[in-house]
C-alpha cells in the first residue's frame, strides 16, 4: 500500500479583494476600469486616470491646514492660495506619475492594476515621462514664485517623494515613506505663506506626524488587497511582514495616534472648540472606517480607503478653517 501524501496548502482565489475585476459590465479579455477613476478616453482623463487625480482630495486639505495655521502669523493673498494649490498638485502628479512608470510591469501581471493606462496600452511611458517631467518643472516654478526657502526645499522634497516608488522593493514599511511623502503637505502649505520655519521649531514635524501615521495606515488598509501578489514577486509591506490581521490593529493603533496628536497640535497652536469638534467628527470617521474593512472581507475597502479618507481630511480643514474665522 502506497503512502499517501497530506493534500497539498493552497491558498484561495479571493473574488473580494478585485471588486472591480467581478463585474459582468465589461468585455471579457478587456481589462476593467479601476474605482475612482473618471469615464472618457479623451487625452486629459488619461492624464487625470494616470495619477488618480480624484485621490488629490485626501491630502491637499492637510495641505491648505498649513496655510491655515500660518495665517496665525502673516495674512494670506489669494494668490499664495492658488500658488499651494497648484504647487501640491503638480508635486503629487509627478510621484504618482512617475510611480506609474516604475510599477508598470507589476501593474501588468496585477490582474487588480492592469486596466492602468500604461499596461492597458492607453499611455505610452514616454509621454508619461513628459506629463512627469512637466508636473516636476511645474512644481518646482510654484516654489520658486512662492519664495525662496520653498524653492531651496523643493528639490530635496521631489527627490523624497520619487524614491517612494522604490520603497517596497527594499522594505517593509513603505507605509511611512508615503506618510512622510504626504506629511511635507502642512509644512510645505505654513512656508509657502511665512517664507520661514515655524515658532516653536517642533509644531510642523508634530503637524506632519499627524499626517505621517493617518496616510501610513490607511496605506496598509490598501496593501491588504495585494498581500498574495506581493508575496508571489517578492514585494515588501507590512501586511506581507505581519499578516492582515496585525496589520489592521497596527493601522489602528497608527489612528489613534493621528488623533491625539491632532488634539494636541490645536491646542498648542491656539485652535478652539470648532477645531476640536471637527477633530471628534474625523475621530469618528476613522473609527467607522475600520469597521469597513476586516481581515476576511475586503468587499468595502473602497468605501474606507477613498471616501472615508478625502471626507475625513476636509472636515479637519473645515475645524480649523471654521475656528480661524469664526
Amino acid at each position: 500500500m502506497s503512502e499517501q501524501r497530506p493534500p497539498r496548502r493552497t491558498v484561495p482565489r479571493r473574488t473580494d479583494l478585485a471588486p472591480d475585476l467581478r463585474s459582468g459590465h465589461h468585455r471579457k479579455g478587456t481589462p476593467a476600469r479601476e474605482g475612482q477613476t473618471l469615464p472618457g478616453a479623451t487625452p486629459w482623463v488619461r492624464y487625470a486616470n494616470l495619477v488618480r487625480l480624484p485621490h488629490t482630495i485626501f491630502a491637499l486639505p492637510f495641505a491648505l491646514l498649513g496655510v491655515v495655521y500660518a495665517s496665525w502669523i502673516t495674512p494670506v493673498s489669494g494668490r499664495q492660495l492658488a500658488l499651494v494649490v497648484v504647487a501640491f498638485t503638480a508635486a503629487r502628479f509627478a510621484a504618482m506619475g512617475f510611480n506609474r512608470i516604475v510599477d508598470r510591469h507589476y501593474d501588468a501581471a496585477n490582474p487588480r492594476t492592469r486596466g492602468r493606462e500604461i499596461p492597458a496600452g492607453a499611455m505610452s511611458v514616454p509621454r508619461a515621462a513628459a506629463a512627469v517631467a512637466v508636473a516636476a518643472a511645474v512644481f518646482v516654478g510654484t516654489a520658486a514664485l512662492l519664495n525662496p526657502l520653498c524653492l531651496l526645499l523643493s528639490g530635496p522634497a521631489l527627490a523624497w517623494i520619487l524614491v517612494y516608488s522604490y520603497t517596497k522593493r527594499f522594505t517593509n514599511w513603505s507605509h511611512l515613506w508615503l506618510g512622510a511623502s504626504l506629511a511635507m503637505a502642512p509644512a510645505g502649505g505654513y512656508l509657502a505663506i511665512t517664507g520661514t520655519w515655524s515658532t516653536p521649531a517642533w509644531m510642523l514635524p508634530l503637524l506632519g506626524a499627524a499626517v505621517l501615521t493617518w496616510v501610513a495606515g490607511f496605506d496598509m488598509f490598501y496593501a491588504l488587497q495585494d498581500e498574495a501578489f506581493d508575496r508571489e514577486h517578492d514585494l515588501r509591506s507590512a501586511v506581507v511582514l505581519l499578516g492582515a490581521q496585525r496589520s489592521i490593529l497596527v493601522a489602528k493603533v497608527l489612528h489613534g495616534i493621528t488623533v491625539g496628536i491632532l488634539v494636541l497640535f490645536g491646542i498648542v497652536a491656539g485652535f478652539g472648540p470648532v477645531y476640536l469638534v471637527g477633530i471628534g467628527v474625523a475621530a469618528g470617521i476613522l473609527v467607522w472606517e475600520h469597521q469597513l474593512v476586516r481581515a476576511d472581507d475586503l468587499s468595502r475597502l473602497d468605501a474606507a480607503f477613498f471616501t472615508m479618507n478625502g471626507v475625513m481630511s476636509l472636515i479637519v480643514l473645515a475645524g480649523a478653517l471654521g475656528d480661524r474665522l469664526l
